[in-house]
């Protein structure tokens, strides 16, 4: 007797044919309606299923959700897809090409502080603390290694408006070694 082997399809918000095809069925057009997802969960799904239909790694990826803040795409993946796209230039560059901001990768269901370390890759976070600043507010506050420079290749405004907008925290960002 011999089994058939189930193969890894892509999972999206929005239903896979309508993401290869470009057309949005009654049921996730209802999804939209609802706030259950957004216009970025579409244009990010049908995005990958495009490139999907030539590359068999993204088609196996899994796209929890995708939230566009000023030309900031936060991508929400499977943990295993976020290995293989760090893993490769090439790959991380085809997914980038097709969003017209820069992609932020992180894992779906993840904390905070997760979070926040996600949209540092690569570099190395070396502490993520509560704070209370003056007033009574509560701040996050993330220790970065090493010394901030001009040449530092992410964009802590960019980081901090998108942990405002898609986790409501805010946060502050010191570096390990302070500016001379």
């Amino acid at each position: 007797m011999t089994e058939c082997k189930k193969s890894i399809q892509m999972k999206l918000p929005i239903c896979n044919f309508d993401a290869k095809n470009m057309v949005l069925c009654p049921k996730c057009e209802s999804k939209i309606e609802s706030g259950i997802i957004t216009k970025a969960d579409v244009d990010a799904s049908i995005k990958l299923a495009q490139l999907a239909k030539s590359n068999h790694i993204i088609d196996k990826f899994t796209l929890y959700s995708c939230k566009e803040f000023n030309g900031n795409f936060v991508l929400s993946l499977d943990k295993n897809d976020i290995m293989i796209v760090r893993q490769s230039r090439i790959l991380y560059r085809l997914l980038q090409d097709q969003f017209q901001g820069k992609i932020w990768l992180v894992e779906a269901d993840e904390n905070d502080k997760k979070f926040i370390e996600d949209l540092f890759f690569p570099t190395k976070i070396l502490s993520i603390n509560l704070v209370w600043a003056p007033g009574g507010v509560q701040k996050t506050k993330a220790v970065v290694s090493g010394k901030w420079t001009p040449r530092f290749p992410i964009d802590t405004n960019k980081v901090i408006q998108i942990v405002k907008n898609a986790r409501n925290l805010d946060i502050e960002i010191e570096f390990e070694e302070k500016r001379a």
